[in-house]
């Protein structure tokens, strides 16, 4: 049991916000978690900005090309989170790509997400089977969680397997298409979140891809423990004059 894992076992429409670590000034990172605890955001998904980011939108493929020119790294990343316990108590998740990993190093990146106190990990490109012969031992034994993406066209069995084996939550991709905000949900959608919730998975679940307000994240709580917001809030961060104050306002706007 981490962080992570207490908060779904104790409450219900949960709102999770996504930010590119170093973006809009590489010395952003800590203010915006912060804001975003204080605004009242129940978890959040740090990403860790990379050169080829296949799977995001054009937002947030802009916002890690900008975090990578203002200095941005893995190193830098966990020098930045070094003391983020001292007033961070909700659950943080470290979200992106494998290749900056592997290049860390798999066991010297968990130990430091370890140390500086982040609880879970989605790594949209590491392969499952990978993940179970060579990490899924690492993982656990640092109480690192581990998420899973499915999407409305992974199969039935291989979202069973997945909801097997993960110690974190599934993140329901709302659509096969990449990250960007989008108004609405529809039918096909929604077709989609009825069909995964009559599965009767153990593990939570999360909405992403398209969640972008009050209305599309009140419709997804429907489905799913909660929502995952990412693009809308990069282009508040990317439009802000005082990060603290419109932090807050958005959060507010989401949830109210």
């Amino acid at each position: 049991m981490n962080r992570l894992n207490t908060l779904f076992d104790t409450k219900k429409d949960l709102l999770s916000v996504y930010f590119t670590a170093g973006f809009p000034q590489l010395n952003h990172t800590t203010t915006i978690l912060q804001a975003l605890q204080d605004a009242g955001v129940d978890f959040v998904e740090i990403g860790m900005p990379f050169s080829d980011p296949l799977a995001d939108g054009p937002v947030i493929q802009k916002s890690s090309t900008q975090a990578l020119a203002n200095g941005m790294s893995l190193q830098v990343l966990f020098q930045q989170l070094a003391h983020m316990r001292k007033t961070i108590t909700m659950p943080v998740i470290l979200m992106g790509y494998l290749n900056p990993v592997l290049k860390f190093g798999v066991e010297r990146f968990i130990d430091k997400c370890a140390e500086v106190g982040v609880d879970g990990l989605i790594l949209p490109d590491l392969p499952f089977e990978l993940y179970r012969e060579k990490y899924h031992e690492l993982f656990e034994s640092r109480n690192i969680s581990n998420t899973f993406l499915i999407t409305p066209q992974t199969p039935p069995e291989r979202v069973k397997m997945l909801d097997e084996n993960t110690n974190g939550f599934l993140y329901m991709v709302s659509s096969a298409a990449v990250t960007g905000a989008k108004t609405g949900l529809n039918q096909f959608q929604l077709d989609y979140f009825h069909r995964i919730t009559a599965m009767g998975l153990k593990s939570p679940r999360m909405v992403g891809f398209g969640i972008s307000d009050h209305s599309s994240y009140r419709q997804v709580c429907q489905h799913a423990n909660g929502a995952i917001i990412g693009s809308a809030f990069i282009k508040l961060l990317e439009q802000s004059n005082e990060l603290t104050g419109d932090i807050k306002a958005f959060v507010a706007s989401i949830k109210s």
